[in-house]
Parts: C-alpha cells; sequence; structure tokens
C-alpha cells in the first residue's frame, strides 16, 4: 500500500480509475454500500463462473452464489465444496479476494475512525489556539491602556 497526501491509503494503481472511484468513495463516507455492492458483485460473479465450470458440485446458480458469498467471507461453512479442479481454482480465487477484501476493509475503517478523531483533535487544538489568542490580545489591550494611563501621569 502507498500513501498518498489525502491519508489514505488504497493500495491501488496511483491515478486508476478504481484508484480514483475508492477514494471518492472513502473521502464520502458512504464505504458500507460501496462494499455491499462489492461483496455482492463478487459473489454474484464468482457464483457464476462456478456453475459454468464445475456444474457437478454447483448444480443451481443459487447454490454457487451462497457457496461464493460464504468463502469470500471466509466462513467457510462446507455445506458446498468443489471438488474438482476448475472448482477448487475459482475457490481459491475467491478465497484470497475474500481474505484481500476483508484486510482492506478492516483497514478502511480504521483509518476512517482515526480521520474522524484527528478532524475532532485539530478543531479541538484550533479553538484552544484561538482563545488563547484571543485573551493575549485582551490582555495587550489592558496593558496598553494601562501604560497609556501611566505615560499620561508622568506627562503631568
Amino acid at each position: 500500500m502507498r500513501d498518498d497526501p489525502s491519508g489514505t491509503n488504497t493500495g491501488f494503481r496511483p491515478g486508476s480509475r478504481l484508484d480514483a472511484r475508492v477514494k471518492r468513495v472513502v473521502a464520502s463516507r458512504r464505504i458500507f454500500p460501496f462494499l455491499v455492492v462489492v461483496t455482492a458483485s463478487v459473489a454474484l460473479l464468482g457464483g457464476f463462473v462456478a456453475t459454468v465450470v464445475d456444474e457437478k458440485d454447483f448444480r443451481t446458480f443459487g447454490d454457487a452464489t451462497w457457496w461464493a458469498l460464504v468463502t469470500l467471507a471466509t466462513v467457510g461453512y462446507g455445506d458446498i465444496v468443489p471438488t474438482t479442479t476448475a472448482g477448487r481454482a475459482v475457490g481459491s480465487a475467491l478465497i484470497v479476494f475474500g481474505v484481500t477484501f476483508l484486510s482492506f476493509l478492516t483497514a478502511t475503517i480504521t483509518s476512517l475512525f482515526v480521520s474522524v478523531d484527528r478532524e475532532r483533535q485539530q478543531s479541538e487544538e484550533q479553538m484552544r489556539q484561538e482563545s488563547f489568542e484571543s485573551e493575549t490580545r485582551a490582555l495587550l489591550l489592558q496593558l496598553d491602556k494601562r501604560l497609556g494611563s501611566i505615560e499620561a501621569k508622568l506627562d503631568q
């Protein structure tokens, strides 16, 4: 993963369309719907591919999609399993994607929490700084008045 100026680690090739899309989604705080759509899409695609390459183990699209979703989530109930080489290859790809995707999800959510906390701390620090500056200005004005009063008395 790489660092960018916004502090978001996307892990995608800099400047790619996917990189830009992920940054927009994270910045808009609409990550959950995006992740649901991606997960559902990959599960449907994985289910479709599984039914095409392994008709023996995945007789229906629904069963294949269920298996793909369970595999993506790294749950692995074992109620439906591929036994052919092609089915296992699809399963392996889904496992790798699922683990990577869950890691990305965890990192993204953690990054969002840290970002919100950092923004809150910066806002509080800015408010303290502004308050300090305001108090300092008020004290300087009081001192200026006192000094002016002392100078006026000395001039008499």
